[in-house]
């Protein structure tokens, strides 16, 4: 007999999945050519949804449900709070552009995207190997769909089978590592593994073996060199309604699986997973910045800023365990939760632009194609340079304190090592500032391709520039987020 509180716990989850259903059958008689009923009854149920969410994490408790399986605690709901956030951003930016390219001729877009947004609180509760890979599985078939939902497009189809054959073979790493590990230690259980990997009863190159599958399976995930090689293709060649959703929500997701298996299940590995996370680290700061230079798509240029950006939140993770001592982890982990939320805030600005830009039979993907976009639309030129300037960490920008955060981090542990990572992240970003600033370049100084005014319905002029406005105010009042990210780490791992 199923437990009343453990279907309280998992509330959240199905109401969403329940309403996706019944969306899934009311959407059968929508007939308008902007889905209205489908994208009201979708955005109606996320703004509850998050609602639901906000409230379990404004009571910081940690909760479990179903044996011990799922996982209820302030960390994991705040991350679906702003993950639902999120993509409801994104549907709003969305649905002009899928409506022009006859993506919504049925209500597939909302539905997979709630779907998707399941896969995710599935992942962010996760308790047990078991659940959080059935999670990660639902999300990542959800977004193999996304990328595939305009059938007549080849470049699409193309990102679609790249995405899906990589994709693959990054959850058979992460299975393969997970296999590995209950063999060592008899138990899906994460807090039972932790345990056991503690007392020092099982073999530690056993251990290793398993422990290198699983990160490079999560650094798939996130889009970590050097398991990235797709991110550029699948952001390119995605409807880019579509590459807003996979660059926004799907990371804060896998920022949660990080922690929840690595830190919460293999601490006290850290010091081997430390490494290849400071390897890692290292290779996505070099490509994705130096890559970056090179492009002239604008969202290929956001794919490998997107490298760049996931070498900071793997900083912030790497110091966390210093000397075998774990009294710098609260600081780390926070300022890598913090530097994930506002990195995707940023994303999902800067995509609403591009998005924004596009019109029918027009991508507005190349660079030179923002150029003059002062002399259109001056605020949508505000709304994308201020987003530039946070992602290249220029103050007084929430960028700028996100990097500051983690930098700070590294430095505060002591450990030369860690100073001099700290002093190569500062060049990465100096170097990476040059494609940020070029970008604002063509769009206050050059002349304009066309005369044509830049129009968008008035809900996605509102929320862009709430949007916009928030990447400037986080940027110079960071310290109530940054609270609520550390007293989530803290209360997250005190349990």
């Amino acid at each position: 007999m199923l437990d009343k509180s453990s279907l309280i716990i998992v509330s959240p989850e199905i109401l969403l999945m329940v309403m996706a259903c019944v969306i899934a059958m009311v959407d059968l008689g929508v007939k308008t050519r902007l889905r209205d009923m489908t994208y009201w009854l979708t955005m109606g149920t996320l703004a509850v949804v998050a609602y639901f969410t906000g409230q379990l994490a404004v009571e910081n408790q940690t909760l479990y449900a179903f044996g011990g399986m799922v996982v209820s605690d302030p960390m994991g709901n705040w991350l679906k709070c702003f993950a639902t956030l999120a993509m409801m951003v994104c549907l709003v930016y969305g649905r002009p552009y899928a409506a022009d390219r006859d993506m919504l001729r049925g209500g597939e877009m909302f539905i997979l995207s709630m779907f998707s947004l399941l896969g995710i609180f599935v992942m962010m509760s996760g308790s047990n190997f078991l659940v959080i890979y059935l999670g990660l599985e639902l999300l990542t078939l959800c977004s193999y769909a996304l990328v595939a939902l305009r059938r007549d497009h080849a470049t699409s189809t193309e990102a679609a089978m790249k995405y899906f054959v990589l994709g693959a073979m990054a959850s058979g790493f992460l299975l393969y590592g997970l296999s590995m590990l209950y063999g060592a230690t008899g138990s899906l259980d994460i807090a039972t593994v932790f345990k056991i990997v503690n007392s020092g009863q099982v073999k530690h190159q056993v251990l290793v073996f398993g422990l290198v599958f699983i990160v490079a399976g999560l650094a798939f995930k996130l889009g970590a060199a050097p398991f990235h090689m797709w991110i550029p293709d699948v952001y390119q060649g995605a409807p880019t309604s579509v590459t807003i959703v996979i660059g926004s929500a799907p990371e804060l997701a896998a920022f949660a699986i990080t922690i929840r298996l690595l830190v919460e299940g293999l601490l006290p590995l850290a010091l081997d997973w430390q490494q290849m996370l400071m390897i890692m680290a290292i290779g996505s700061l070099m490509v994705g910045n130096l890559a970056a230079i090179a492009q002239t798509n604008l969202k290929r240029m956001l794919a490998y800023s997107t490298i760049g950006q996931m070498g900071f939140v793997l900083l912030g993770l790497l110091s966390g365990v210093v000397n075998n001592n774990t009294l710098s982890a609260a600081n780390a982990y926070s300022s890598a939760m913090f530097y994930i939320v506002t990195y995707v805030l940023t994303t999902l600005a800067t995509f609403g632009v591009i998005l924004l830009l596009a019109r029918e039979g027009f991508e507005s993907e190349e660079i030179a194609d923002l150029a003059g976009l002062n002399q259109r639309s001056p605020l949508y030129a505000g709304v994308m340079a201020v987003c530039l300037f946070s992602l290249a960490g220029v103050p007084p920008l929430v960028g700028f304190y996100a990097k500051l955060a983690v930098l700070q981090s590294l430095v505060a542990s002591g450990q030369t090592l860690y100073i001099w990572l700290a002093v190569f992240a500062v060049m990465m970003s100096l170097i990476g500032s040059f494609y940020y600033l070029r970008v604002v370049k063509v769009m206050y100084f050059d002349e304009p391709i066309t005369a044509t005014t830049v129009s968008a319905p008035a809900d996605v002029r509102l929320v862009l520039t709430l949007n916009g406005a928030l990447v400037l105010i986080l940027g110079i009042l960071p310290g109530g987020l940054m609270t609520l990210c550390a007293q989530a780490i803290i209360k997250t791992l005190g349990t």
